[in-house]
């Protein structure tokens, strides 16, 4: 599947709610993708309909905000996937992970999360995003791209499909530059 590929804006987001409000998107309509980008402790399982609220609120807010929070990929005219990713530093969660924290100090914009409704899983929605992700990185003039995907080879890796499998990262051309949890790299991009 080849999607075309647009920014999170203001008039764009229905088609973000149709992402995340799509079948097998609960977790994304859990945090609305605001997880790492906001500090504290704790697990994030079950937030409550203000926890939810707020987490909506909070990324249609970032909507109108260069750079966007992440990245639309449509089939035509129908959204079928996200992607989240911007500078490190809007990821405040990330700095306090122990598989994801700074790997160093240089400059880096993260990708956290893709979110695809059940019915266009299997078929490259997430593939296309990262390809996407990373010429839309290329043009705003990111000199590294990095991810924390589920390495899936190893036994102990989680079922965590919202980070991306290590190996479609692998054929992205992204290396492992560290790795603290055994199915957790770190993957980076010189572009």
């Amino acid at each position: 599947m080849k999607l075309t590929i647009h920014p999170l804006t203001e008039d764009r987001w229905p088609d973000l709610e149709a992402v995340f409000n799509g079948r097998g998107c609960s977790v994304a309509r859990g945090c609305w993708c605001m997880y790492y980008r906001v500090s504290g402790k704790g697990a994030y399982t079950r937030p409550s309909d203000d926890q939810r609220s707020l987490s909506k609120a909070a990324l249609k807010a970032l909507a109108s905000q260069d750079p966007p929070p992440g990245l639309l990929g449509y089939q035509g005219k129908t959204p079928v996937g996200w992607i989240s990713l911007g500078p490190r530093e809007d990821y405040a969660k990330l700095a306090k992970s122990p598989a994801m924290k700074p790997v160093d100090d240089q400059p880096v914009w993260s990708i956290v999360c893709f979110v695809v409704p059940s019915e266009y899983r299997g078929q490259g929605v997430a593939k296309d995003l990262l390809a996407g992700a990373v010429r839309y990185a290329r043009k705003r003039g990111v000199q590294l791209l990095e991810a924390y995907p589920v390495d899936r080879d190893e036994p102990s890796a989680p079922e965590a499909p919202w980070f991306g499998s290590r190996s479609m990262f692998d054929g992205a051309g992204f290396e492992e530059v560290a790795r603290r949890k055994s199915a957790r790299p770190v993957v980076r991009l010189k572009l």
